[in-house]
């Protein structure tokens, strides 16, 4: 319980006199939280929390169960935790959106190129620990700003079906010049198999038929994003 710990080492008393980034991921989580439930104290439930999602990084992609980058409304499994009513889901769906936005205003402020940073921290919060593989493409007017994000496919753990005729279809719609390609491995590990490498070459080929280039094929894993155009497999 909080109450039994020494004055210093409470999260909120922590954060204060050293910093958030002195906190472990249970304290600021509790933060949110600020009380457990009959039984358990508040570092358990946020225990129970990040456990359910697989840590901060499912927590924030709106998954570990249900919901995600498509909008869909499920109940997340963090979110079938005991103790967490709709008040509590509601403000941490609140917080994580907030973070995701954050990151989503800095990227459409400026060229994506300029903000490689931004692009695959905002790509991490988004897909990330999703426990189903996701291809979106990322749509770029000819100043390499951001017109939209679209999710085109979505499919299971293991494969995913992408047709390029509905990306040509949805640049040229959006009057995009160029496009950013960008899928998640639920696996958590980032590397491209045979197949990514022969997808995005298909879709280069087939986008360079309308004058769309791509700029560049991003795999999302835990913790890590891999260029396929810095590895030079573009």
């Amino acid at each position: 319980m909080i109450k039994d710990l020494p004055s210093a080492e409470r999260p909120r008393e922590k954060l204060l006199a050293r910093g958030a980034s002195a906190l472990a991921d249970a304290e600021l989580l509790a933060l949110l939280l600020r009380t457990g439930t009959r039984g358990t104290g508040v570092l358990a439930l946020a225990e129970q929390v990040l456990q359910a999602s697989g840590g901060f990084a499912g927590l924030l992609a709106g998954e570990g169960g249900a919901g995600g980058v498509d909008g869909s409304a499920g109940v997340p499994a963090w979110g079938r935790v005991k103790g967490l009513g709709p008040a509590r889901r509601a403000e941490l769906l609140a917080v994580m959106e907030m973070a995701r936005r954050a990151v989503g205003q800095r990227i459409s402020d400026r060229p994506l190129l300029q903000s490689c940073r931004d692009v695959r921290e905002y790509l991490s919060l988004r897909l990330a620990g999703l426990p189903h593989e996701v291809f979106c493409v990322m749509f770029l007017d000819h100043r390499h700003h951001l017109i939209a994000m679209e999710t085109m496919f979505r499919g299971t753990l293991t494969q995913t079906s992408v047709h390029p005729r509905e990306v040509v279809r949805r640049a040229l719609a959006l009057n995009a010049s160029a496009v950013l390609l960008v899928h998640n491995h639920p696996s958590g590990v980032a590397e491209p198999s045979r197949a990514d490498l022969l997808l995005t070459q298909v879709l280069r080929q087939s986008l360079q038929l309308v004058d769309v280039r791509v700029l560049d094929h991003l795999i999302v894993g835990m913790g890590q994003v891999q260029s396929l155009a810095e590895r030079g497999e573009l």
